[in-house]
């Protein structure tokens, strides 16, 4: 972790939880913080992300859509707009998602234009990049990460560069119960800020906040943490039970 970075522990809750579970869950979160100045967010299914954002008033969490298509508004049946997303008051949207990548098909090219609407419409983008096992088997990691980086920010202003929250998850480690080493995740985390750096500038590297997601459990979230470019986690199944998860946003060093 880096102080001088925005620190932020996601949940994203995928196709999980119903109503009743997803509000218990928040406020059982809302009311087990301690650690206040990291910014904490939750991404429910978008059915309930209404019913959350209400749990959440008067409490520092923040909530955001899992997904979200670039249109304002049109014939896209099942989409959710950027628009849309403002109007129920989310601040985040999740981008760029393995399970989007790898399960619905969703192209770096896709994923570019929604990043460029949700910083449109102030929506912060949290982009999601990361390699496959067989891709990693071949030492392909860092040039894939750098590909997904560079169209992700294809087109960005410095300024809207530093908008943008990075989120690196080993598709290997989501829900294999693999986990990188903080050693191997640091080390995508520097290449990570590396590449940024070249696309921009030293300062725009360092102000953004890039996440470690994959597999991040109570157990091992110290080790991750502690690392100098790993600025928070994005958690999937531990964010599911209210202790598990106070367990890693409250962890100290």
């Amino acid at each position: 972790m880096n102080a001088q970075r925005k620190q932020i522990f996601a949940g994203n809750w995928k196709m999980y939880t119903t109503k009743t579970e997803a509000v218990n869950l928040t406020i059982g979160i809302a009311e087990g913080i301690s650690k206040t100045e990291r910014e904490i967010v939750l991404f429910p299914p978008s059915v309930y992300v209404t019913c959350v954002i209400t749990a959440c008033e008067g409490t520092p969490l923040k909530v955001g859509f899992q997904n979200m298509y670039y249109e304002r508004e049109g014939a896209f049946t099942g989409e959710l707009s950027p628009i849309m997303i403002n109007d129920v008051g989310a601040h985040y949207v999740l981008l760029g998602h393995s399970e989007r990548r790898h399960i619905f098909g969703e192209t770096d090219d896709l994923i570019h234009k929604k990043v460029v609407a949700a910083i449109a419409h102030n929506i912060t983008p949290m982009l999601c990049v990361g390699e496959l096992l067989e891709e990693r088997e071949a030492g392909k990691s860092e040039s894939t990460v750098e590909m997904q980086i560079v169209k992700g920010f294809e087109g960005l202003s410095a300024e809207d560069a530093r908008k943008v929250v990075i989120a690196y998850e080993p598709v290997w480690a989501i829900g294999t119960g693999k986990v990188a080493t903080p050693q191997i995740a640091e080390s995508m985390h520097a290449f990570i800020r590396k590449t940024v750096q070249k696309l921009y500038n030293d300062t725009v590297a360092q102000s953004i906040p890039i996440l470690y997601g994959g597999s991040v459990k109570p157990d091992n979230i110290a080790g991750l943490y502690a690392m100098p470019d790993i600025d928070g986690v994005l958690v999937g199944g531990a964010s599911l039970k209210v202790q598990s998860f106070l367990d890693i946003i409250n962890v100290t060093l």
